[in-house]
Order: C-alpha cells, then sequence, then structure tokens
C-alpha cells in the first residue's frame, strides 16, 4: 500500500446546518434564529437561498451587526487603541456592500486570499477577537498559572517556539513540535496527525483541558478555579460579557475556546514578498528566489506535490469547498524496526487508527514563515532548512546510532514522493532562498496580534 494517505470523506455539512456534536449551536440561539429570520424574511433573493453559503454569510451578518429590512448596518466600535493596539477601532460595515467584504475586513483578509470555513456557532465579532486575544497571552489560563498560549505560540517565530518540543505548565516534555500559526483557519486538519480535529474549536479543546500529557492543565479538578479567576476579575468580566451577552456573564469553557478560535482567525499572512510575487510585482522576488521557486515546483524536487498551493501545504480547507482533502505522509524520517516504524512514543496518525499502514504518516504543515519556525518536523528533529532539504534529497533519513536507529530511505511505509534527487549547492541555496521569501515581516509584528499586555 502506498505509504502516504489522502481522501476526500470528511462532509461539514452537520456543522453548517447548525449543530455541532461538541458546541451546539443550542448554546447560542439568538444569532441562528436572527440570521433564520434575516435569511427568510429580510433578504434579497439571491442571498435567501438554500445554499450552506448564503446561510454562512447571512449568520455572519447578523453577528456583525443589526440587521433593519436589509438597510444600512452600521457598527461602531471605539476602544483605547493604546490598550488594544488597534484590535478595536471604528467599524463601519454598510449593507449596500457584499457580507463577505465585512468579513474580510474584520480578519484582515489580503484580497488573493479566499474566505476561510468558520463554523456558523462561533462567527467572528470584534469582541471575541479582542477577548480571544487577552487570554492568548495571559497565564491565568493555565492550572497553576506558569503559562499562557503565546508561551509556546510565539509570534515573532510566526506563533511558533524554538524548543524541538514543548514543555507543558508541569514542566512535562510534550511529544511533538508546536507548529506556527500562520494562516491556521485554512488548514483543513489540526495538529500533526489527527483525522478528526477539523475546526479550530475542536483542536483548542486539546491543549486547555488535556491530562496525558498536561499543557495548561485545565482538567476537571481544578477548571473551575481557573475560570473564576475571570469572573472576579472586572476587565475580564465585561469582555465575556461583550463578547457573549446572551450568557449573562457566566464564564464557561466554551466561551474561553470560541474567543481563542476567533482571534487564531485573525492570524493571517498574507504580505511576504512571495505575496507580492503572486499579486502580480515581477520585483517581489530575486533572481535567485524566482529560481528557488522554478525548482520548488520541478518534478526533480517534488515539494509541490505536498507543499501546493498558496497555503503551500495540500492540507488546504476554505469556505468554497464543500469537502475537505484529509492528507497524511510517510517522509522515511524513522525506520526503527526495518518495517517502517517510527519510535513507539509517537507513530503519527497510526496513534488514532491503529493501522500498520498509518504508522508515521503526519500531515503536510504549511511554508508559510518557515525560514523563523525552525527546528522542523513534528518532533523537531532537524534545526536547518539545508538539513530538511538534504533530508528529501536523500530519499529519506539514515541513523546510524542511537535508540532510533535505522535507515528511513528502505522504509517500506515510506511516500513514493520521497525518492529522493541530485542537487547542486547552488540549486539550494536558490531553494532556500526561495523559502525565506515566504517570510512576512508584518505578519511577525502585527501590533493587533501582539500582547495587549506587555508587561505582565
Amino acid at each position: 500500500m502506498p505509504a502516504s494517505t489522502r481522501y476526500s470523506t470528511f462532509s461539514r455539512s452537520a456543522k453548517l446546518s447548525g449543530e455541532d456534536p461538541q458546541f451546539p449551536t443550542s448554546q447560542f440561539p439568538t444569532n441562528q434564529w436572527l440570521a433564520n429570520q434575516w435569511l427568510a424574511n429580510r433578504c434579497p433573493v439571491n442571498v435567501r437561498s438554500s445554499n450552506r453559503r448564503a446561510l454562512w454569510i447571512a449568520t455572519l451578518v447578523v453577528s456583525l451587526g443589526s440587521v433593519a429590512g436589509c438597510t444600512d448596518v452600521e457598527r461602531v466600535e471605539a476602544r483605547d487603541e493604546a490598550t488594544d493596539a488597534g484590535v478595536l477601532q471604528e467599524e463601519r460595515v454598510s449593507a449596500k456592500e457584499e457580507p463577505e467584504a465585512a468579513l474580510r475586513q474584520l480578519l484582515k483578509l489580503p484580497p488573493h486570499f479566499q474566505l476561510p470555513e468558520i463554523p456558523p456557532y462561533n462567527l467572528p465579532t470584534p469582541e471575541k477577537i479582542r477577548l480571544g486575544r487577552h487570554l492568548f497571552y495571559d497565564t491565568s489560563l493555565s492550572a497553576n498559572e506558569t503559562q499562557s498560549c503565546a508561551s509556546c505560540h510565539q509570534q515573532q517565530r510566526a506563533f511558533a517556539e524554538a524548543l524541538p518540543r514543548s514543555v507543558g505548565s508541569t514542566g512535562e516534555t510534550l511529544t511533538r513540535n508546536s507548529q506556527g500559526l500562520s494562516n491556521v483557519a485554512y488548514l483543513s486538519t489540526l495538529t500533526w496527525a489527527s483525522d478528526g480535529l477539523l475546526t479550530l474549536e475542536d483542536q483548542i479543546h486539546v491543549p486547555l483541558t488535556s491530562d496525558n500529557p498536561i499543557e495548561l492543565g485545565l482538567t476537571d479538578g481544578v477548571r473551575a478555579s481557573v475560570l473564576a479567576r475571570f469572573e472576579q476579575d472586572a476587565e475580564y468580566q465585561a469582555m465575556f460579557f461583550d463578547a457573549f451577552p446572551e450568557t449573562e456573564g457566566k464564564i464557561t469553557l466554551n466561551q474561553v475556546i470560541f474567543a481563542l478560535a476567533s482571534f487564531c482567525r485573525t492570524m493571517v499572512s498574507g504580505s511576504s514578498p512571495f505575496d507580492r510575487a503572486l499579486r502580480g510585482d515581477k520585483n517581489a522576488l530575486t533572481e535567485k528566489q524566482k529560481r528557488g521557486r522554478s525548482l520548488f515546483s520541478d518534478h526533480r524536487f517534488e515539494c509541490f506535490h505536498c507543499h501546493g498551493g498558496s497555503l503551500l501545504t495540500n492540507a488546504y480547507h476554505d469556505a468554497n469547498r464543500d469537502e475537505r482533502t484529509v492528507t497524511f505522509f510517510n517522509t522515511g524520517l524513522y525506520n526503527v524496526d526495518g518495517e517502517g516504524s517510527y519510535p513507539a512514543h509517537d507513530q503519527g496518525l497510526f496513534e488514532l487508527t491503529f493501522r500498520n499502514e498509518h504508522r508515521g504518516l503526519f500531515r503536510p504543515p504549511s511554508l508559510r514563515n518557515v525560514a523563523v519556525t525552525a527546528p522542523y518536523m513534528h518532533d523537531g528533529s532537524m534545526q536547518t532548512l539545508r538539513e530538511v532539504i538534504a533530508h528529501y534529497a536523500n530519499g529519506g533519513r539514515h541513523l546510524t546510532t542511537g535508540p532510533f536507529a535505522g535507515d528511513g530511505r528502505t522504509s517500506p511505509l515510506k511516500s513514493g514522493l520521497v525518492r529522493g534527487f541530485r542537487a547542486t549547492d547552488e540549486e539550494i541555496d536558490a531553494l532556500v532562498a526561495f523559502l525565506e521569501s515566504l517570510t512576512d515581516q508584518e505578519f511577525l509584528t502585527r501590533p493587533s496580534l501582539a500582547n495587549p499586555n506587555p508587561s505582565q
């Protein structure tokens, strides 16, 4: 069997119809009810379609402001810019504009990006984004108050970190490397090797509440006391009420997750030299970078098969796609038993499916901002881009010593795309230069993504 898995079986109809198994719409009925009324009674025929996307857009408009007979929709958010670094600024949205424009403005999407798919039970608002940003950087969100989300997801590293494998709030070393969060809203699956975590709402629950290993440590026994910290804080009381007025001030874990997911969807990176080239700027890339881009798309190197498209991963999904493609590959990083196994503590997708052919299968990450997200691979076992390129040029990795010794080049489970290739030093330099063109300096320093309380 080929050592890669690609399938398109995850239809989103269940969640887009209004009900999610983990976060049912019934918890927040107001926006859904208003959207249905708006669709049925107030909107032009072309919007009052049975199409799922029309319902999604309609719900979005309601979430952005009150609708009065499809006339003007005006929403004004005036907050202290010094406090919130520009996250909440005055916003006026007119119903004369396409509803999509409101979402694009809120998420700050560049013109060459599609809309991300967002579950209708958690449509974004400025208030949710503001709350999520504060929570993302607040160590009060960990049980022992030592870590925040930003401890392992640092903006200057495209929301990755420098450690090979993350360390949880109790000091336990985790199994995998923290991935960067550039354009995380567009990934078809979340984490390195899961075929079931399809939304940010699903995924964020894991680092918050898992007990093996412990990350932030909001386990059953301490969760209420952690949430009480925010209920007892006047500023957070106000932010939670603004974000979730339907709940009358009661703070829940779901609200925390919804706010964090809304903030993470604003982590949109689309201003790199590569992006400028995509938009037609013929001078955006150097000649070396242009040469590297050509090599990247060459069948000799095969990079584009796993890292294609504008996100540079084929694990891509947006609002225009009814089904999501889920793709995993074994790249010959290990072969500890001669039969394709990876180290026993982390065998990739096999950990969920227990199918032998899934040993060593991992999702290809996006290469956006890859030059600042070292170390690389799912376990952080490679330090430089040149080392990664050498791995693929060799057709896998041969470890001659240590507990994980084995020849990944001969793994029977390795993807047929990892065949090895010959490359000159000049070609490798050009390929690295192209990968460096994916760095978005504006994203790495954007004030609206930074810590709102840098003194903490």
